[in-house]
């Protein structure tokens, strides 16, 4: 036979005889299988329309219809490659087998319901190694009584000639379909956890909960084949009553969408869905079935979503919504499409072979969710990327008053050391220098001063004047460098007078409250030490000593001079010692004094760390 050769069957004899509940078929075909009845040529396709009655019992079993067709196989020229059937349709609510010359080649292992509703049929004719070729198809079918009925035409050939149809049409009546729905409750469950994370945007649920009931509604269509675990009477409650939860859904998705409540239309659209849902559950006998009266349900659908979709479109116009406006667009677009599927299913005005356009619908409301989703996703972005940038620039405004303020107030604080240091500076001057400059000028006015008197009041000055230069001068908490300072101002004028000078100082930690201040206080006390051995101790020489002792550091000044009483020196009018107790209370300091005949020890004690400051670590 040639790859290409196929052919295609339009013509059949029918044979139609009442039966009681659902037989299975038999294996093999005998002459008294199929001679009561009268046999009539009928053309392919054919169809029945339903009746709608209430199905009808006899001895516990429903009454159904047993259907024959007869398919007469031509004759190929050559026979070299395996032959198929390809059924594009079988349309019944009953089981299904298909014969090969008498010889059962395939039947329905699933429940009568939905078996054969939108899966095209692929039947090998010769199954094993040297079977003859078969010349006539045998196809029985039981259906429940009044319910519609149709067999499309009938395809035989070879793989390659044939196959192709039967893989086209499987894809898009199935596999597609499956698909589709798959990633919808897939993006569902995402939405589903989302919402569970964001409790306060209901419409991630609504998401979830409209792709549950889109993928039950869409199950019938490609489930047919595997036995399900559930009773027919309850699969086809779902399958029906599940396309008015998907109408309400999407009520209240709409609703969310454009914000306009219509309490009436809302609380009737409920009351609809749920009479229909209550009054076909399969519980008591008496109560409809919803595969009997289904044709009677989707009428009142047609009109219940029409009316609910319209409104939503007009509220959609009227509040700008685009999402809801292409939302219920593609909803009064899923009626027709609906409607177009119960023509359909009912054998009215629609070819059998068509394809429903139920499934394709529900893929449509999928990627309108996700582009509202998306849509609404990247809109959040924006708004978090525009209050992102309105707060940079608030940030960078903030940032620019502060930078202002922080010049300001360093300005200020610039301003106000200055004039601290200019007052300071004028008070030491004033007490040092001032003092100094007015005891030799009382000296020079009553001629009471020598040239060598005179000479060492100026020198005085000069050193009060140096001292008050050197204070100004940053010593970064190093107390030694301060000492050396000191050193190189007093020495050269102690050796012009005969005295000796030794510097015994030691490596010291750096005092971090050392500032211009309190240099300015250390030096005038040792500036007082040094002036006191010289105008009295007649001393020939001065040693200087610095170390770490007792949780601070010890200056100490120590003379070979005659030594003085300290506490007459204390009770007496002059102000030199006293002065020094009073700069070593402003540092956080303390002195002290030991004198005798042998020379006099003069000790000044300066905290590490000064009072009412953390400790440095």
């Amino acid at each position: 036979m040639p790859a290409g050769s196929a052919a295609h069957i339009v013509q059949a004899q029918r044979l139609e005889r009442p039966s009681v509940g659902f037989t299975p078929p038999p294996y093999a075909l005998h002459g008294g299988d199929m001679q009561s009845g009268t046999w009539e040529a009928v053309a392919l396709p054919f169809a029945q329309s339903p009746q709608v009655k209430v199905p009808q019992q006899q001895q516990g079993q429903p009454l159904t219809t047993e259907v024959w067709y007869r398919l007469a196989v031509p004759e190929f020229a050559q026979q070299s490659a395996p032959l198929y059937l390809y059924l594009p349709r079988w349309k019944s609510d009953g089981l299904v087998a298909i014969y090969g010359d008498g010889r059962l080649l395939y039947q329905t292992d699933a429940s009568w319901l939905w078996n054969p509703s939108n899966l095209p049929l692929w039947i090998p004719l010769q199954g094993t190694a040297g079977t003859p070729p078969v010349r006539e198809v045998q196809i029985r079918g039981q259906r429940l009584r009044h319910t519609s009925a149709a067999m499309s035409t009938a395809w035989v050939g070879s793989r390659a000639a044939i196959g192709w149809r039967y893989q086209i049409r499987s894809w898009l009546q199935s596999d597609f379909p499956a698909m589709g729905s798959a990633a919808f409750l897939a993006a569902g469950l995402f939405a589903l956890g989302v919402w569970l994370r964001r409790r306060r945007e209901p419409l991630y649920l609504l998401f979830f909960v409209t792709s549950v009931v889109a993928f039950v509604r869409t199950l019938h269509y490609f489930v047919s084949r595997p036995r399900l675990p559930i009773r027919d009477e309850w699969f086809s409650w779902l399958t029906v009553s599940s396309l008015f939860w998907l109408v309400l859904v999407g009520h209240f998705f709409l609703r969310y969408l454009h914000g306009v409540r219509h309490r009436g239309l809302t609380i009737t659209a409920c009351v609809v869905t749920a009479l229909v849902s209550v009054l076909t559950l399969p519980l008591l006998p008496a109560l409809p079935r919803a595969a009997v009266i289904a044709p009677l349900l989707y009428g009142l659908l047609l009109v219940l979503g029409t009316t609910l979709l319209a409104v939503a479109c007009r509220d959609a116009w009227r509040t700008g919504s685009r999402e809801a406006g292409l939302l219920s667009g593609w909803g009064l677009i899923s009626l027709l499409a609906g409607g177009y599927d119960w023509l359909l299913q009912t054998n009215l005005l629609v070819p059998v072979e068509g394809i429903y356009l139920g499934p394709y619908s529900n893929i449509g409301i999928f990627f309108i969710f996700s582009y509202i989703m998306l849509h609404r996703y990247v809109a959040a972005l924006d708004g978090m990327e525009r209050v992102n940038a309105n707060l940079e620039h608030r940030l960078r405004e903030r940032e620019g008053e502060l930078a202002l303020s922080y010049e300001r107030l360093r300005e200020t604080e610039h301003r106000a050391t200055l004039a601290q240091e200019r007052q300071r500076l004028m008070q030491d001057m004033h007490d040092g220098l001032g003092s100094s400059l007015t005891s030799a000028l009382h000296l020079v006015r009553h001629g009471k001063a020598g040239s060598e008197e005179l000479a060492q009041v100026l020198a005085e000055c000069m050193d009060d004047l140096k001292l008050a230069i050197d204070s100004m001068e940053p010593v970064d908490a190093d107390l030694l460098l301060l000492l050396a300072t000191l050193r190189f101002r007093l020495a050269p004028r102690l050796e012009g007078m005969g005295i000796e000078l030794r510097w015994e100082v030691q490596d010291v930690p750096p005092l971090p409250w050392l500032d211009a201040g309190s240099a300015l206080n250390l030096l005038r006390i040792l500036q007082e030490c040094f002036a006191n051995v010289v105008k009295h101790a007649q001393a020939s020489c001065i040693r200087v000593e610095c170390e770490e002792s007792a949780g601070g550091i010890e200056v100490r000044v120590l003379d070979d001079g005659h030594g003085f009483d300290v506490g007459a020196a204390l009770q007496a009018r002059g102000r030199g010692l006293k002065n020094q107790l009073r700069r070593a209370d402003a540092i956080g300091a303390s002195m002290s004094w030991a004198s005798t005949a042998a020379g006099t020890r003069c000790v000044l004690w300066l905290p590490l760390q000064a009072p009412g400051h953390p400790p440095v670590p």
